[in-house]
């Protein structure tokens, strides 16, 4: 569920799965209004969905709606799975956070959380998977920004003293001494305005994340390569977060295989 979902690769992705393990179901986009969540939620159980996966705008605006969400969500405050349990209740839970940092060690396998500190731009579902995630791994600080200040203050004091919020002016100069960037802002998606930030004072043995996977190299992603930095792009985010999701529903965890990002890659 998303509004808009057109660009979603998820259809494809779980497709392959329930093909590769010879299930009997479909995945299949479904655009909802904003206004309309609650009423497509309560209707999961009712069409007879094993559940769904929940994408902008909807992972925060999600949780009044169900009936309990696991720890990680609860301390994300965002949801991108929904289960129908047998008795017809939503169980909620967060699947971002894996989904990102097995991304991270698959892009570079020698990265650290202790290297030093993160630099995370936005303050959607998203970023409070990425943070989550960050704090969780044991990244020593984290440098929130949104352009939004009282929304990445908000945040970063619901994420505790390691987490650190700063004034969006002050994106260029919040590099300084990072050894890890991280774009969660829509800034940079196929159809959006470029990401404006400026690359200077990050090291260039700084790694540089981009969730966006439409485009797969985004004009950040482009200007860090070309300055040497090792880059990220979004998908294997994507491709790792569907992971436990199709457990959620199948009671299957897939892999992530060449045939499936070959596959992937030849639709963007």
């Amino acid at each position: 569920m998303g509004w808009p979902i057109a660009h979603s690769r998820s259809p494809l992705i779980h497709g392959h799965w329930i093909a590769e393990h010879g299930l009997l179901g479909a995945y299949v986009p479904l655009a909802v209004n904003p206004a309309q969540l609650p009423q497509a939620l309560t209707g999961l159980k009712a069409l007879g969905f094993a559940g769904c996966n929940l994408t902008l705008p909807h992972k925060i605006e999600a949780l009044p709606w169900l009936d309990e969400t696991d720890p990680v969500a609860q301390r994300i405050g965002a949801v991108n799975t929904v289960s129908v349990r047998t008795d017809g209740s939503l169980y909620g839970s967060n699947t971002d956070a894996f989904g990102f940092i097995q991304s991270l060690h698959e892009a570079k396998s020698s990265w650290q959380a202790d290297a030093g500190a993160a630099v995370v731009l936005g303050a959607g579902g998203a970023a409070r998977a990425v943070v989550w995630a960050l704090v969780d791994a044991g990244v020593p600080e984290i440098r929130l920004l949104n352009r939004s200040r009282d929304k990445a203050f908000d945040m970063a004091q619901e994420f505790g003293a390691g987490v650190k919020a700063f004034d969006w002016a002050e994106r260029h100069a919040a590099l300084e001494g990072a050894a890890l960037l991280v774009n969660t802002t829509t800034q940079g998606m196929q159809g959006q305005a470029a990401l404006d930030v400026h690359l200077e004072a990050l090291s260039a043995q700084a790694l540089v994340c981009d969730i966006v996977y439409t485009p797969l190299q985004t004009d950040l992603l482009k200007r860090a390569a070309a300055r040497g930095n090792p880059t990220v792009n979004g998908l294997g985010m994507l491709l790792h977060q569907a992971r436990p999701a199709f457990a959620s529903w199948f009671g299957v965890m897939p892999k992530v295989t060449p045939a499936l990002w070959a596959k992937v890659l030849a639709t963007l």
